[in-house]
Order: C-alpha cells, then structure tokens, then sequence
C-alpha cells in the first residue's frame, strides 16, 4: 500500500463488503475509490458475478469486466461452511465499515449480522444497504430500483404526460438514493466511532434516499409552484427553455436557458423570430415550443453545438456513454479515464492534498486472499 498522498482521503480505513449487486457494491467502490482498503468477500461459485443469496439473482458479467470491483481486494467465504461466519467474523475484528446489502435477516441467519459484528468489534460501523429497509410491511419483499422510485413518487416525475413514466436507468434509485446515502451515512457514523468510540448500524433504504433526493420539489409544491404532473413545471420538460430537441441529423440538445439574460442568448443564437412569445408568457408555450423545435430540426447537433460553444446560453449537446469521454471539457478535466485498456469515470469528488486514482483493476474472486491475510494479520483457519 502507498502513502496516503496517492492513494486518497480514507488511507487506512478499513471495509469488509458481502457480496452482492447493485448499489452495495458501488458504495464499496466508491469507498475503494477515496482510498479505502475495501475487502470483497465473495461466494465460491458464483463469486464475483453479482449474485445476491437473497435475490438468486447474476448480472452476468465477468468479474474481470466489473468496474464496481475496481480499487478492491477479494478473498473466498463459503458463508454456508462451518467456518464461514467465523472467517467473516476475523475480518470484521479488524475492520472500520462492514457493507452488506442482503433482505433483512439473512446476515443473521448466516450468522453475521450486526448483533455477532458488534460483539466482535464494538466500534464497527455495519452499512445495510436495502431496497425497502430493515423494517415496514415490505421490508421482506423483493424489489428493485423502478419499484422504489416509483413508491416514492419519483419516477412519476420523469416523462411525457400521455405516456408511462420514462425509466431513467437505475441511476436514481441504486446509486443516487441507495450508495450515496450509505456512504454518506457509514462515513458519519465512522466519524462519531473515532470520536466516541461506538459503533452502530446504518439502514441506508433506497426508498428513504430516494424520497429525501425530492426535498426541494416537495418544498416547491407545497409553496403551490410545482404541478403534481409530468412535463408541466419548470424543471421537468414543461418550460420549452428547459428541455431536450431534435436535430436535423436525429441528434439531440439539451436546452437549460432558465435565467433571463441567459435565454436572451438562447435565443439570439438559435434565431428565434423578434415576434416569438416571450420566455414567460406561460399561455403561449406551446407556440414557442413549436418554435424552437423548428430551429433546431434545420441544422445538425454538430454545427448546433459550435454556434453554441463559447456563449452562456446553457445549451449542450446529448451526448451517448461512449460519446462522453470524448468532449472536450471532460476530456481536459480528465472526468474519465483509462486503466488496463478500459475507459471508465475516474474516482470522483477531488482532493487537492490526497489525490484519488483508479489503482487497480477489478478485484478477481479469491485472488487476493493470501494478501489480505498477511495485510491484515490474519492467521491461518
């Protein structure tokens, strides 16, 4: 291991991940990513391919292709062994964060749950990272990121009024309102560890982070700003000066021109007539929509996005995932980055005095074990 200048802010921390899907596993990479010694303990089996026991569920990808196991380290548990919980347990002694994100209580019956890893390790922070929570009428169910966004009223937001709601990925549920809030909340509470000295368990619910990401629409709709209904608000397509339009090529550019004096700008470069309707003349919308949409189908997404560039219009091309790391602006920030061949995000936020990197590949099932023993001073089972 190098020194904390090059490997990120949580240099000599710790963290024991279960292995499983989606949001957990981000969370572990994320914590990898700001410099954590993260620890996968996969399954022999079907270590390494995203399988859930709760879920029976695989992702089907090759371990050696799965990016969320980058900046990590793996061993083999065979949990269901007769050594397993204890071999899981060692590690758990010596450990900062625990991650886990099966249905609630089957870490207890594999004989891990936070009861036997708080007796083990008192300061331990368990992260519990859940669909619907540790508890409520369907704290036991199967589910996955749709059916959270869409209990909380999140996916209702997305899309055209006539039609279903559009699916924005698993973006707003696993990873927005699942990992980050499980690393936010498992980094408070090893703060308060290393203060007081205590351990605890953090219930990091999908449907709770996901709900909690809409605080400032519900603040707007209670202040009777927000329609309770898709593409009729300022910031969900409704304004035609914040939205998405097509180019004569079938591109695409995504329009947020809120501010008068950057619409102003908007419409001086994309040529809006003198007699368009005014940005805020709300009767009139949709004639200005049609307005612009006729604008932007006479050029391409090429030469809308030069006459753009340079102006403070709030005008940016749609770019696809393997479009992205090509813009010039990311491209200089260096927002992605290659490592073995493979152009991926680069570890995000920065730090100025503890620098991030990706430092290593995906972690392999089991590769790393003898390391981790050694690393960790575990002796032999």
């Amino acid at each position: 291991m190098t020194d904390t200048a090059t490997t990120g802010p949580l240099h000599g921390v710790r963290v024991v991940e279960l292995a499983g899907i989606g949001p957990g596993p981000f969370a572990a990479m994320l914590l990898a990513d700001l410099g954590a010694d993260v620890v996968r303990v996969d399954r022999p089996g079907g270590a390494g391919l995203g399988i859930d026991p709760a879920l029976d569920l695989t992702i089907g990808i090759d371990p050696a292709l799965d990016l969320t196991n980058r900046n990590k380290r793996s061993v083999l548990v065979d949990l269901k062994a007769e050594d397993g919980a204890a071999r899981v347990l060692d590690l758990v002694e010596r450990a900062d964060i625990l991650v886990e994100g099966y249905r609630p209580g089957v870490a207890e019956r594999l004989g891990i749950g936070p009861d036997a890893c708080l007796a083990r390790n008192p300061r331990l922070v368990y992260g519990r990272m859940t669909g619907w929570g540790q508890e409520g009428p369907l704290a036991d169910r199967a589910g996955h990121d749709i059916g959270y966004i869409a209990v909380t009223g999140t996916l209702g937001l997305v899309g055209e009024p006539d039609a279903p709601p559009a699916v924005p990925a698993n973006l707003v549920g696993d990873y927005a309102g699942g990992s980050l809030y499980l690393v936010t909340g498992v980094l408070a509470a090893l703060h308060h560890a290393r203060a007081h000295g205590t351990g605890q368990v953090v219930d990091a619910a999908i449907v709770d982070g996901t709900a909690h990401l809409t605080t400032m629409i519900h603040a707007m709709l209670g202040a009777g700003v927000w329609q309770d209904r898709r593409r009729s608000n300022l910031l969900d397509g409704g304004a035609p000066f914040y939205g998405c339009y097509a180019t004569a090529d079938g591109g695409h550019m995504a329009v947020g021109a809120l501010e008068p004096r950057f619409y102003t700008e908007f419409a001086r470069v994309l040529g809006l007539p003198e007699d368009a309707p005014g940005q805020f003349d709300l009767a009139r919308w949709d004639e200005l929509r049609e307005a612009v949409t006729a604008r932007f189908a006479t050029r391409t997404r090429e030469e809308w996005t030069g006459l753009f560039a340079g102006t403070d219009a709030c005008v940016a091309p749609v770019l696809s995932l393997a479009e992205a790391a090509g813009h010039p602006h990311l491209a200089a920030r260096e927002t992605f980055t290659t490592h073995e061949g493979r152009v991926q995000p680069a570890p995000a936020p920065r730090f100025s005095a503890t620098p991030t990197a990706v430092r290593t590949g995906p972690a392999l099932p089991g590769a790393d074990t003898a390391e981790v023993a050694r690393d960790w001073g575990l002796g032999p089972r």
